[in-house]
């Protein structure tokens, strides 16, 4: 039997929205979609592009919009939603969508493992209370239904544990998982996203030993998309992508030369250094591409944004230049040509002990690659049209140099 979890895997730009629109408008009336977006904007574009069915979004009314959900699931409509109200996912959705046989849509990869805000004081006085306990084998914080403490202000705790999705890690950090059942629930799922195999949610698949199977998005001479097996899909043209990225190299890249120059820690420990990121950036924007503001977009830690955004790449409210990096599935950005990518992505400490505690082998650069490549391909890049990128660390600019040199 083919996997029922199918991983679109191609890269930004080939059509894998277009395909998933023309899969919703080409389908009959009997088969229903819940799709499943990043953004409010592409919610919008989901509901007017599939002429042939009707979608609906959740409301925020009544108890809510997970209630919301749940009542349009229970009326087998076609849905639109976000990442952030479909990770709210509870058993009760899980039983409606596997008594409906939906087929889910994820654009783009979740956030699927999490640290949970539960500050250390209350961790002990729910387990001082025997409101909560921990399986010694794995992890798994459990609700204590025999508690004489039942009516609390922990109710969103009490359902995250009834669901088995909280781990106690290393006697320091508690992780929220996504109910993997909830995967298990639809009649057939397609993500689409481009290096599947770098991605955390590729890892927590893993984890749970999901079975899934790769593909690739295919035009043919008269312009309709198709799915392929993902080795039969046709090779990137790597020499082409490569002349659209004007890498600067020069001066300017000197403070990104050690191996952990640029991560959150270093930025972290040099205040001085900050000083000097912030002028590099300026320096480049103004001397070297000497671009207008509007045109001009960067990224650093959320964090020091307001230590390092000068007023010649500030934008506005209404035309921002500072894109979050970890930024996917948006088109607000296609105008932009001047770059700046100055941090050295890894992925947190915690998280990456706890997919290899699950013998899961992570690969730090790989990852790193991929949260890179999608904030690249915010810009007008995506359009065919060349872009000027600064990428100071010497890490990530060995690593997208590699990419860009490679035949995969």
């Amino acid at each position: 039997m083919e996997n029922k979890i199918k991983i679109v895997d191609s890269i930004m730009g080939s059509g894998k929205t277009s395909w998933a629109i023309q899969y919703m408008n080409e389908a009959d009336g009997n088969q229903k979609f819940i799709y499943i977006t990043p953004f409010l904007s592409e919610v919008q574009r989901i509901k007017s592009a599939v002429k042939n069915h009707v979608f609906y979004e959740p409301v925020n009314k009544g108890k809510g919009k997970l209630d919301s959900l749940k009542k349009l699931i229970l009326n087998e409509k076609n849905i639109v939603s976000t990442h952030a109200l479909f990770q709210t996912a509870d058993d009760e959705m899980m039983e409606l969508i596997r008594a409906s046989n939906y087929t889910l849509i994820l654009d783009e990869v979740m956030s699927v493992v999490e640290e949970y805000p539960l500050n250390n004081d209350d961790f002990k006085l729910l387990i001082d209370n025997e409101m909560i306990y921990i399986d010694k084998h794995d992890g798994t914080v459990h609700w204590n239904d025999e508690s004489k403490y039942q009516d609390t202000k922990y109710d969103e705790l009490k359902m995250v544990c009834k669901t088995e999705n909280l781990i106690y890690f290393e006697n320091t950090i508690l992780f929220w998982t996504f109910p993997v059942e909830v995967f298990k629930s639809f009649k057939q799922v397609y993500v689409l996203t481009y290096l599947f195999e770098a991605q955390e949610q590729r890892y927590y698949y893993d984890m749970h030993q999901l079975n899934y199977s790769y593909k690739a998005v295919a035009r043919t001479v008269d312009g309709v998309y198709t799915l392929v097996n993902h080795e039969e899909k046709d090779p990137y043209n790597k020499e082409q992508i490569k002349s659209l990225i004007n890498i600067y190299e020069g001066n300017l890249n000197s403070i990104g030369d050690n191996p952990n120059s640029l991560s959150l820690s270093w930025y972290g420990k040099n205040a001085l250094l900050l000083k000097k990121m912030k002028k590099n950036i300026s320096t480049y924007f103004k001397n070297n591409t000497r671009t207008s503001s509007q045109l001009n977009m960067w990224t650093c830690y959320k964090v020091y944004r307001g230590e390092l955004k000068d007023k010649g790449y500030s934008g506005t409210s209404k035309r921002p230049c500072f894109v979050a990096h970890n930024a996917r599935a948006t088109n607000d950005y296609q105008h932009k040509q001047a770059l700046a990518y100055v941090i050295s992505r890894f992925m947190k400490p915690h998280k990456y002990k706890f997919f290899r505690s699950k013998g899961i082998e992570v690969n730090q650069d790989l990852w790193a690659l991929s949260e890179l490549l999608q904030w690249i391909w915010r810009s007008r890049i995506r359009t065919g049209k060349p872009v000027n990128l600064y990428i100071p660390s010497k890490r990530m600019r060995t690593i997208l140099k590699d990419y860009l040199d490679s035949d995969k």
